[in-house]
C-alpha cells in the first residue's frame, strides 16, 4: 500500500497554524481579485460575473462537503449552513465580517458588518457593485447552501449598492430551510470539477488525542477561534483550505475555457490569475510568520504556499536551495502547478520576489518533471504586473485582530 505524503503544514506548531488558517482563507478569497480583472479586460463585466458565478457554484459544494466531513458537523440545518461559511475562502473571517443569528435549526440570519469585497469594488462604480451583489451572490449563495440542504434558501433582507458609505451593515440575510422550497440543484460545472482527482484527495485524519479540538461538532460560534484547534486538526484544515483554493480555480480555469477564443488565450488568463495571487500569497505568509527575507525564508514561504499544497496533491519537495516537481494528481487535473516549469517562470518568480526582489529561479526539466532553483541576481526586479492588480484589494494589507469566540445560541 502506498503511503499518504505528511502534509507539509504537520513542521508548524499550533500557534503557527492559528495564525496561517485564516491568513489562507483569506488569500483564497483573493484569487479573484487577481483573476477577474483579466476577465474584464476580455470579455467586460457581465461576462466576468457569468465566470464567477460558475467558478464558485461549481466548486463551493464540493469543498464545504470536505470540510464538513473532516470536522464532523455534517448536518442539514442552518448551524451546519454558518459553520461551513466560517470555513469557507468565500467568507474569510474579518475581511468579509459575517455576524450570525439562529432563531432555531430551520431559520437564520446573517449581515456583514464589513466586506471587504464590497470595499474592493465599489470604487469601481455601481454597475460592479450590482454585478457582484446581485447577479453573483443569489445563484452562489445558493450553490454554497445546497452542499448542506438542498431546500435551504438565502434571501436579500437589503444589500448595495449603498445609500452612502457610512450605511452599515453592508448587507443582511435570512437563511430559511423549509420543506415547501421547490430543491436547488447544482450548476453545470459542478459536475465537471466534482471528477476531478482534487474533489476525492485522500487527507490524513485528524488525531483526536492530540491537545486540542479535534473537530467543530459543538456549539457554533460567532467568531472561530482557531488557536482552540489541536495542531492535527489544524494541519488537516489547512490542507483543506488549500484544496478549496485549487478547487475555486480548476472551476475558474473551467468557466474561463469555455469562453476563450484558443487554448493560448485560456492559459493565459489563468497564468495571469496565479501570478497575481501567487506573489500576493508569499507576501502574507512572509509577514504572519516573521519569516526572515533569506533564501532560507523564500524556500520556508515556497514550501507552505498554495501552489505546492496539499502535499497529497502536488508532488514536490525541496533540498537545499532546489524545488523538484513531479507528475501528480495536480498536474493530472491541469491545477495550479501545471502553468509552471521551464515554459513558465512568472508564478515562481512572483513568490520568491516576494521575499526579496532581487530572488529569481533557474528552472530546468520537462513540462511534467522539473527543477527550480533559487538565485540571487544582481539587480532587483519590479514587481509583476500581476501582482499589482491583485494589490488594489484592500485585502493585500489587511490585518487580523484578535476576537473571543462566542457560542451563538438560539433567540
Amino acid at each position: 500500500m502506498t503511503s499518504r505524503p505528511v502534509s507539509r503544514f504537520s513542521s508548524l506548531d499550533r500557534a503557527e497554524l492559528a495564525t496561517l488558517v485564516p491568513e489562507l482563507l483569506l488569500i483564497g478569497q483573493l484569487i479573484d481579485r487577481s483573476g477577474m480583472a483579466w476577465c474584464i479586460s476580455a470579455w467586460g463585466r457581465e461576462e466576468m460575473a457569468q465566470v464567477a458565478i460558475e467558478e464558485w457554484a461549481g466548486s463551493s459544494p464540493i469543498y464545504t462537503r470536505r470540510m464538513q466531513k473532516a470536522l464532523k458537523y455534517e448536518g442539514a440545518d442552518v448551524f451546519t449552513i454558518f459553520k461551513g461559511l466560517q470555513l469557507d475562502i468565500g467568507a474569510p473571517p474579518q475581511f468579509m465580517d459575517f455576524r450570525y443569528d439562529v432563531q432555531d435549526r430551520w431559520h437564520g440570519t446573517f449581515h456583514l458588518d464589513h466586506c471587504g469585497a464590497l470595499m474592493d469594488v465599489e470604487p469601481m462604480g455601481e454597475p460592479y457593485v450590482r454585478s457582484m451583489c446581485h447577479d453573483i451572490e443569489d445563484p452562489t449563495f445558493d450553490a454554497t447552501a445546497v452542499a448542506t440542504n438542498p431546500k435551504a434558501q438565502v434571501r436579500p433582507v437589503h444589500r448595495p449598492p449603498r445609500a452612502s458609505t457610512d450605511q452599515h451593515p453592508h448587507c443582511a440575510w435570512t437563511v430559511i430551510i423549509d420543506e415547501s422550497h421547490p430543491e436547488v440543484t447544482p450548476l453545470a460545472p459542478y459536475h465537471v470539477i466534482e471528477k476531478t482527482r482534487a474533489a476525492v484527495v485522500e487527507l490524513a485524519p485528524i488525531d483526536s488525542t492530540d491537545e486540542g479540538a479535534a473537530d467543530y461538532s459543538g456549539d457554533l460560534v460567532a467568531d472561530v477561534d482557531f488557536g482552540a484547534f489541536s495542531q492535527s486538526a489544524l494541519v488537516r484544515i489547512a490542507d483543506e483550505v488549500c484544496l478549496q483554493m485549487h478547487l475555486l480555480n480548476l472551476s475558474f480555469v473551467h468557466a474561463v475555457r469555455a469562453r476563450s477564443s484558443d487554448e493560448t488565450q485560456a492559459t493565459e488568463i489563468a497564468t495571469r490569475q496565479l501570478v497575481g495571487i501567487a506573489g500576493i500569497a508569499a507576501e502574507r505568509i512572509l509577514r504572519a510568520l516573521d519569516l526572515p527575507d533569506t533564501p532560507e525564508g523564500a524556500l520556508r514561504v515556497l514550501e507552505l504556499h498554495p501552489l505546492l499544497n496539499p502535499a497529497a496533491y502536488v508532488a514536490a519537495s525541496i533540498d537545499g536551495c532546489t524545488l523538484a516537481v513531479k507528475p501528480s494528481d495536480a498536474t493530472a487535473d491541469g491545477a495550479w502547478i501545471g502553468l509552471c516549469g521551464p515554459g513558465e517562470t512568472r508564478p515562481l518568480q512572483a513568490a520568491v520576489r516576494a521575499v526579496d526582489p532581487h530572488f529569481d529561479v533557474d528552472v530546468a526539466g520537462d513540462a511534467e518533471s522539473w527543477t527550480a532553483t533559487l538565485v540571487r541576481r544582481t539587480e532587483p526586479a519590479p514587481e509583476f504586473g500581476e501582482v499589482a492588480v491583485t494589490r488594489f484589494s484592500t485585502g493585500a494589507t489587511f490585518e487580523f485582530e484578535t476576537r473571543k469566540s462566542i457560542p451563538i445560541t438560539v433567540l
